[in-house]
């Protein structure tokens, strides 16, 4: 018998590891619920409705081929021990994962006891991801040419095999926190396919512009991302969706066109960018932890201001573009990415935190939670890379620029509903109209020269910035063409990199 472990891949289109492992005998699908990694600091109630509504659809797709999904709880070794003893398990399949370090350090566990037991694991990869790659030259090429491959088809009919299957722990039962979400996306398959329809056809077509500003990015953006994040559909199922689509409108005639052609070529690069990152992630796995760069060490580690972060969390800094995005992120699980970077920049820049705890905090918040690409933006948006451009956001300037008339303010700060127009960005101008609205914590302009002031004394002052940068982005720069980048070439991925498809 052949065990498919199911883990971020919660589909049975172009699903690698199933199809592969029917076709050598019996196979038992199995997801394993391990409660351990539900306590790591990452988690939430959010993750666990989603993932809900995503086995609940996979369950009914395996079903409907002759065998259910059996689901386990505990420690993964514990349960495949315990099945191979029952089943004389013949290999184990899953896809290659990269994910948080808890998830790591169990497949690590996991290919230890494959060993003791001469037991073959087999991973093949489901994204753009490479693992044990010696470098960037040619990755893109390499990305390119996966996202070609045709999908790979479910099995016709799997064997029925007899074994119990437990039911998910509530989320009470696992100790998750009271989320304070009001509305969140629907995990499974059909609604991730929904998304990719309609976004390709019918809410996408002004995407390139509109994907930056939150008035119009909740419906004009994709809205994929948790989707390839839980693996409901694959990213080559996107990205073929996405060249059938440039295809028809090509044929289209030119008056019919619109704006199509650029919104399309605008997120079909992105789904690069999305596995761009977590490469990142799986060549150097400490980026979750640790500053990327060795020379940022001790920046910010020793004053760490709670106040500001407790402030910052609960969308009262006195600053309503902040705010706004961390409300609507709380309520929602999902902002667009330009928002996202410009809340860790203030967290970074503005109250001077340490990353680390604001990230895992979004971590939480996030119902597309991916740790490659979130813990990368993370560095990039604190300065802590070395190799990108410092970038700190203006929350009042993103506020003109995104929200000139306060609609995205006023719908998720009441408090400031009656605000004049004239203040809607900078309500302590008008301080009798603010009513319950605090003012900002910080000075906008004196906290923005701090950290700039801070940043590049560092990076004057350091007689091994420059060496570990290069280290840096020769191990983890892009390169356009998938060709080695040249000498003294100098990165800058800031603008490209912005918007991720989300």
């Amino acid at each position: 018998m052949n065990i498919v472990w199911f883990k971020r891949d919660l589909r049975i289109v172009d699903h690698e590891a199933l199809a592969m492992a029917s076709k050598r005998g019996p196979v038992l699908p199995l997801y394993i619920f391990e409660s351990m990694l539900w306590k790591e600091p990452d988690m939430s109630r959010r993750h666990h409705e989603f993932l809900k509504n995503c086995l609940c659809e996979l369950n009914a797709s395996l079903e409907a081929i002759g065998q259910k999904l059996i689901i386990k709880r505990g420690n993964a070794v514990d349960v495949l021990e315990s099945i191979h003893k029952r089943h004389q398990i013949q290999s184990l399949w899953s896809h290659q994962e990269t994910w948080n370090g808890w998830t790591y350090a169990r497949d690590k566990a996991v290919n230890h006891w494959c060993h003791k037991r001469n037991i073959p694991w087999h991973q093949p990869t489901q994204n753009g991801v490479i693992r044990c790659l010696s470098d960037r030259n040619g990755w893109a090429t390499k990305w390119y040419a996966r996202m070609k491959k045709p999908l790979i088809e479910a099995p016709k009919t799997l064997q029925n095999i007899e074994e119990s299957s437990e039911s998910l722990p509530v989320a009470d039962e696992l100790g998750l926190a009271v989320d304070p979400f009001t509305v969140l996306q629907k995990g499974g398959r059909l609604a991730g396919l929904e998304l990719l329809s309609n976004f390709l056809h019918e809410r996408g077509e002004g995407y390139s512009k509109e994907m930056s500003s939150p008035v119009t990015a909740f419906d004009s953006c994709s809205r994929l991302s948790a989707h390839l994040a839980f693996g409901t559909v694959s990213i080559r199922e996107v990205s073929l969706a996405c060249e059938q689509r440039r295809q028809q409108i090509k044929e289209m005639p030119r008056g019919m066109k619109g704006k199509w052609p650029s919104a399309i070529r605008s997120f079909s690069g992105r789904l690069r960018w999305h596995c761009h990152f977590l490469q990142k992630l799986e060549d150097e796995p400490r980026i979750e932890f640790e500053n990327m760069h060795p020379d940022y060490d001790g920046l910010r580690e020793n004053v760490f201001n709670e106040p500001f972060f407790e402030a910052w969390k609960a969308g009262k800094t006195g600053y309503p573009m902040v705010d706004a995005c961390m409300r609507a992120l709380s309520s929602t699980g999902w902002l667009n990415f330009r928002m996202r970077a410009m809340v860790m920049s203030f967290a970074s820049y503005h109250l001077w935190l340490h990353w680390r705890r604001p990230a895992l905090h979004l971590a939480k918040l996030f119902t597309d939670y991916e740790p490659g690409i979130h813990y990368s933006q993370a560095q990039m948006q604190s300065g802590t890379t070395g190799i990108n451009t410092i970038r700190i956001y203006n929350p009042i300037k993103q506020g003109l620029d995104h929200d000139p008339e306060g609609t995205f303010i006023r719908h998720w700060i009441p408090e400031l509903r009656g605000m004049d127009q004239a203040f809607i960005h900078t309500p302590w101008l008008a301080a009798s109209q603010m009513g319950a609205y605090p003012m900002p914590v910080i000075d906008e302009k004196e906290g923005r020269k701090a950290a700039a002031g801070k940043l590049y004394g560092l990076r004057k002052k350091s007689k091994t910035h420059k060496k570990f940068a290069e280290k840096i982005v020769s191990k983890h720069g892009s390169r356009k063409s998938g060709l080695p980048r040249r000498s003294g070439h100098q990165t800058n991925n800031s603008s490209k990199q912005e918007e991720l498809p989300l």
